[in-house]
């Protein structure tokens, strides 16, 4: 018996590729896709590449329509959208998978000072669960309620978890530098994402501020065993899809390449999704465009005594529509590979 899906927030970026990937799931049927702008369209109209794979029309919000019908219900809605539609889906005994803020956060405090709106499901968040695998697999396989983690922070956790697990460097040492497409800021239209901006351009932003910063904080923390602070800046490249991520951070002793590499080789040895390249080969957005590989790429730079790590993903895919599907396997007792495990797509 297939699991049945809905999606609020089909039509968004994130949103069209749950479709996509899902369409094409075999232990999926899609029953129902929300939107709030194309109600009463079908959705190819508005994806045309999905036409003859996804025939359903988007509809308009019938929430307790939605709850009964539904195995598992996906939001992918900006941050603050999310509680009620969690607490209805829940209250009807399904699952649901939170593709925004709103359940990332194990504290609500930290969640309200860096989103700056009031969080109203604190009960829920002391069920939610962190929603990445590689770190938190056995909680989501019996969870009923996942926060799917922000794009920038998969990138940074799955590269610094296996030096932080083994606490081989300083906490307080780390700088991460994410480079991300422009996808990764929504369909919705504003001047920062208008083409002319953006094209042949390059730029930080949110310096020292970006809502990513207390997620990675969090998690990272949770690895070292202490508090961890660091400093984050994100940059805006002009491309479609994908963030890499080069992180800085000294070792606590000295150690060759040969000897972090073994340490990722253990880490992520039974990890299908989580590349570690071979010597030589650094990581790079086109190599995991379209599909839920992370790349990772350990230096060792003994001149200054710091270990630098490159990873990359397609923002799109590990960063938020296939991690949730990863997720979605692990919760019904699935092989978290199934309806994922393919390359991505070169050029």
């Amino acid at each position: 018996m297939k699991i049945k899906v809905g999606i609020i927030g089909a039509t968004g970026y994130a949103g069209a590729e749950l479709v996509r990937i899902l369409s094409a799931h075999p232990q999926v049927e899609l029953v129902a896709l929300v939107t709030q702008s194309y109600g009463g369209k079908a959705f190819c109209e508005v994806y045309p590449h999905l036409y003859k794979y996804v025939m359903l029309e988007c509809r308009e919000l019938d929430l307790p329509a939605l709850a009964d019908k539904a195995d598992v219900v996906f939001t992918a809605l900006p941050h603050g959208h999310a509680v009620p539609v969690a607490g209805e889906v829940l209250g009807r005994g399904k699952k649901f998978i939170d593709l925004g803020a709103d359940f990332r956060f194990g504290r609500r405090d930290v969640y309200e000072q860096w989103y700056k709106v009031e969080h109203s499901g604190e009960k829920l968040l002391e069920q939610a669960v962190y929603g990445l695998p590689e770190i938190h697999r056995d909680k989501i396989r019996s969870a009923s309620l996942v926060g799917n983690p922000g794009c920038y922070p998969t990138s940074v956790i799955l590269g610094l978890a296996p030096l932080l697990r083994n606490g081989l460097i300083d906490p307080g040492s780390i700088i991460i530098d994410s480079k991300s497409g422009v996808s990764g800021a929504g369909r919705g239209l504003s001047l920062g994402t208008h083409f002319s901006e953006v094209n042949e351009n390059f730029r930080a932003y949110n310096v020292g501020v970006h809502r990513h910063t207390p997620e990675i904080e969090q998690e990272l923390s949770k690895l070292a065993g202490e508090d961890v602070v660091v400093s984050f800046t994100p940059h805006l490249t002009p491309m479609n899809r994908g963030i890499l991520s080069t992180m800085y951070a000294g070792l606590k002793q000295e150690m060759t390449l040969e000897q972090v590499r073994s340490v990722y080789e253990e880490f992520y040895r039974s990890e299908f999704f989580v590349r570690l390249l071979p010597p030589g080969i650094l990581p790079q957005t086109k190599a995991v465009t379209g599909s839920n590989h992370c790349d990772i790429v350990p230096v060792v730079d003994p001149r200054t005594g710091r270990v630098v790590v490159i990873s990359a993903i397609d923002n799109l895919i590990k960063g938020a529509a296939g991690q949730a599907v990863q997720n979605m396997n692990l919760m019904f007792g699935l092989p978290e590979t199934t309806g994922l495990d393919r390359p991505g797509l070169y050029p």
